[in-house]
């Protein structure tokens, strides 16, 4: 029998203004990461209020790391350096590897009832492929298989692998694990995950437990951290329980971060602002796929 991982810590978001003016709940990033090497970065960008989120991400760089966009309702128009462009719209997924350097703008544009709900993850990239070219997959909603399980749960995997359903994101090195998991009320979910793998739960709808205790029930707008094992477990509170499920192999590798660029020392960090000052940070065409 695998060993089921123990909850290490239930945390809530940090309101935050990022972008141009935009009020966001950051569940972990910067100083406040909880040992979720390769993760850097967790926003929900969710609101009813227009107002919270219309300024938006005008034309920022990124470098050394990947950018992950889900967007579950309203809708975010983005463009960048490169030539993509488009919008991410309701259960569409936005996956940009910045590699050696893109400049890019995030824009929300749907001011209609029930407002925007959306999420941002920021995965780490390991030094060998810090400067690779940037790579940009755009995926529709109707390409993120959705798997129902024993026992009522649903999932849309997004990348990784339910049984015989394989996501539409592959070939990225730190080898992640993202699922959007939906329990009916009282359903429990396990899910075997690699020993020493980070992994952290978001549960952004209604409520679950994920360990024995009840005292550690983990409500809407709570990120779940878990200690060492093979598989997590939840059990869905009264109302049901939807939550994110992410998991990825560590880099164990030193950071130097500031603002939108995370490179592995001081040097590179000082290099790529000063490549960006002096219009010479783009390095590569943009591969799409």
């Amino acid at each position: 029998m695998s060993a089921v991982r123990a909850v290490s810590g239930l945390r809530r978001g940090t309101p935050t203004l990022e972008g141009a003016g935009v009020r966001l709940r950051r569940l972990f990033g910067f100083e406040t990461v909880p040992g979720l090497d390769p993760f850097l970065l967790l926003d929900d960008f969710s609101s009813e209020a227009a107002d919270d989120y219309l300024a938006g991400f005008p034309w920022h760089p990124h470098r050394g790391i990947e950018t992950i966009t889900y967007v579950l309702q309203g809708e975010v128009e983005h463009g960048d350096s490169l030539g993509n462009a488009g919008v991410i719209g309701p259960g569409e997924v936005q996956w940009m590897t910045a590699g050696s350097g893109i400049i890019h703008q995030e824009m929300p544009r749907d001011v209609r009832p029930p407002g925007l709900q959306g999420f941002q993850l920021w995965a780490n990239l390991p030094a060998a492929e810090k400067m690779m070219p940037p790579r940009y997959r755009g995926i529709a909603a109707r390409d993120i298989p959705l798997v129902a399980l024993p026992g009522g749960a649903m999932v849309r995997v997004v990348c990784g692998r339910v049984g015989n359903v394989e996501g539409p994101v592959r070939g990225i090195r730190i080898d992640p694990e993202y699922l959007d998991v939906e329990l009916p009320p009282g359903a429990a979910f396990r899910r075997e995950l690699p020993a020493g793998h980070a992994a952290f739960a978001y549960v952004f709808a209604g409520s679950g437990r994920f360990d024995d205790s009840a005292a550690r029930q983990a409500a809407a707008g709570t990120l779940v951290t878990f200690g060492d094992g093979d598989a997590v477990e939840a059990v869905a509170g009264a109302g049901g329980a939807r939550f994110l499920l992410v998991s990825g192999r560590p880099l164990r590798e030193p950071v130097a971060w500031r603002g939108p660029i995370v490179m592995n020392t001081q040097e590179e960090l000082r290099r790529a602002f000063a490549e960006y000052e002096a219009g010479t940070f783009l390095k590569h065409r943009a591969v799409t796929g």
